[in-house]
């Protein structure tokens, strides 16, 4: 059974103490409380239906807990972040957008055409991926049945519209703003996620295969390359954009979010953030011999490098024009809380978020390995957005 013990992390004083809590410290408490009672009862509820060894889902996820071996490789993950952590700034400076991906998702579903540029520039981002050479090496899928992608994809799309964001948005964008509701909705999402995949792939996860890989990989280097042959591109548009001012200025806020999704593509991919085997090992923390620390790389060069961007190059309006959108809600509710919940739930059944499942739906079109599990998991994405008001 999951219990939350917050103290134990240094967020709440002792209770036998008394003091008189803060603004900021009465947040936490009450978060602390929430969180602990919505674990507690989804765990009660959802056990039943999570474990792989109860005959009533052993049919279900079965194909779920076929984890594949994982090898850590810190030098692919560093890179990756430092795209990820430039694809994220570049999008805020040029247009004033947060890269969230749950976003562009739910908001191209309602017709908004810069979101529609940024899926589209994931999904040709994984094309790309194919393309480079990556066809003959398909990331393993930790959940080929239908039903488990349709059942995460349907948890995920209703949690990030609860929430009002996912990985992306929360964890990469908002902690690099050191927002405290962005905190609050990693933290919890985070939890559910590592309960879930204790619950459902525990007992089957295989351990890591061999010593750290500190190369790029066989076709790492030019994915690399890739990356940042888009950022030239992106800066070239900026730089046309300052010269010609008879070109309408939407043409480039287009642009810039066709190819700062893009390049978020390429780097999901460097930094191995598309592979679900990775990320269910990552879920398995440090205290299973199934963890793979390679995601730990990936945040440990994403985000510093994105809160210093944020805190010394940010501009004051977007250069590309527009308003600048930067989040500025500081509200922790219920809606945050139980969204964050569910949304971990979805991740940690498949190991798949908005990002990497569009870079992965891409990469299945040219590659034709993975196509319905992708197409299922977006399309129960969308859908479960869609209920949510």
């Amino acid at each position: 059974m999951l219990v939350c013990e917050p103290r134990a992390h240094g967020l709440i004083m002792a209770a036998s103490s008394s003091p008189i809590l803060t603004d900021e410290e009465a947040i936490l408490d009450g978060w602390a409380d929430s969180i602990e009672k919505i674990s507690l009862t989804l765990t009660l509820v959802l056990l039943p239906m999570t474990r792989a060894d109860t005959p009533e889902v052993k049919h279900v996820l079965e194909d779920s807990s076929e984890i594949t071996e994982s090898r850590p490789a810190p030098l692919q993950a560093l890179l990756g972040g430092i795209g990820i952590a430039l694809s994220v700034h570049s999008l805020l400076v040029l247009n004033g957008s947060v890269l969230g991906v749950s976003g562009f998702v739910h908001r191209s579903l309602r017709g908004d055409k810069a979101a529609m540029a940024s899926v589209v520039g994931l999904v040709l981002g994984g094309i790309a991926v194919g393309i480079i050479g990556d066809v003959d090496t398909p990331e393993p899928h930790t959940a080929s049945s239908l039903l488990p992608m349709a059942l995460s994809g349907s948890l995920v799309g209703i949690g990030t519209r609860f929430a009002n964001g996912c990985t992306s948005g929360h964890m990469i964008c908002g902690l690099s703003r050191f927002s405290l509701r962005s905190f609050v909705a990693t933290a919890t999402f985070f939890a559910s996620a590592v309960a879930t995949n204790y619950l459902v792939h525990g007992n089957e996860a295989p351990g890591i295969s061999g010593s750290l890989d500190w190369t790029l990989g066989g076709n790492q280097g030019r994915q690399f390359l890739g990356a940042a042959l888009s950022l030239g591109t992106l800066w070239f548009a900026y730089t046309c954009s300052a010269l010609k001012n008879d070109i309408p200025q939407s043409i480039f806020r287009y642009l810039a979010s066709f190819l700062t999704s893009l390049v978020f593509a390429l780097s999901l991919r460097l930094g191995n953030m598309v592979a679900p085997h990775k990320v269910l090992a990552f879920l398995a923390l440090p205290l299973s011999s199934a963890f793979d620390p390679t995601l730990t790389f990936v945040a440990g060069s994403a985000l510093p490098l994105a809160a210093l961007l944020y805190r010394y190059a940010r501009v004051g309006q977007p250069k590309l024009g527009g308003k600048c959108n930067i989040p500025t809600s500081t509200k922790i509710d219920w809606r945050l809380i139980l969204g964050s919940v569910i949304f971990g739930i979805g991740w940690g059944i498949a190991g798949v978020c908005p990002g990497p499942a569009l870079v992965n739906f891409g990469r299945s079109l040219y590659a034709g390995i993975g196509f319905a599990e992708y197409a299922v998991w977006l399309l129960f994405m969308g859908f479960g957005g869609l209920l949510v008001k």
